[in-house]
């Protein structure tokens, strides 16, 4: 499985745009805390300050953003939280990963859930919750195969269930 995860950078804009507007039509946010109308250099910078810790929205927290690229495709992306609110730790958990729907069903999400989890240990995270839509069995069957435990499924006032797994 070639997928590699890497910071976005300007070569991606385009793709990244697409595929923001591709995965809106499935409610899920390609591009996070991203706008239309501002410069894509801008937004490059403020994913680092976010890494960094630095100039973070409101209730957010410091989160490794980065692009799944395979032989030069983006097929999809993810974000690594390095530690959790009281929101991340009910419904969004350390990681949250999407996989464009042309590349889904070959493996990428699991390759991305593994490298991610690496990511997480790195930034000093030992047990890792990762969250998935109630009804969204590939993404609960990938978090099982990499070693998560069920706790879990909280009621989601902002939309579906969220099922809760820890891994160690």
């Amino acid at each position: 499985m070639e997928v590699r995860l890497r910071p976005f950078t300007v070569v991606d804009e385009y793709a990244a745009r697409q595929a923001h507007a591709e995965m809106g039509e499935e409610d899920f946010t390609f591009l996070v805390d991203w706008s239309a109308q501002e410069p894509w250099s801008v937004y490059l910078e403020r994913l680092q300050a976010i890494r960094l810790g630095r100039e973070l929205p409101p209730r957010w927290v410091p989160s490794t953003f980065l692009a799944a690229d395979a032989r030069g495709e983006l097929v999809g992306r993810v974000s690594v939280r390095h530690r959790l609110n009281d929101f991340l730790a009910s419904f969004g958990g350390h990681i949250g990963y999407g996989v464009l729907s042309r590349y889904r069903r070959r493996g990428y999400a699991t390759e991305i859930l593994r490298q991610s989890l690496i990511i997480a240990r790195a930034e000093g995270v030992d047990r890792v919750l990762v969250t998935c839509d109630e009804d969204n069995a590939g993404s609960a069957t990938v978090i099982e195969r990499l070693g998560g435990v069920l706790e879990d499924i909280r009621p989601d006032p902002a939309g579906p269930a969220k099922r809760r797994y820890w891994i160690a």
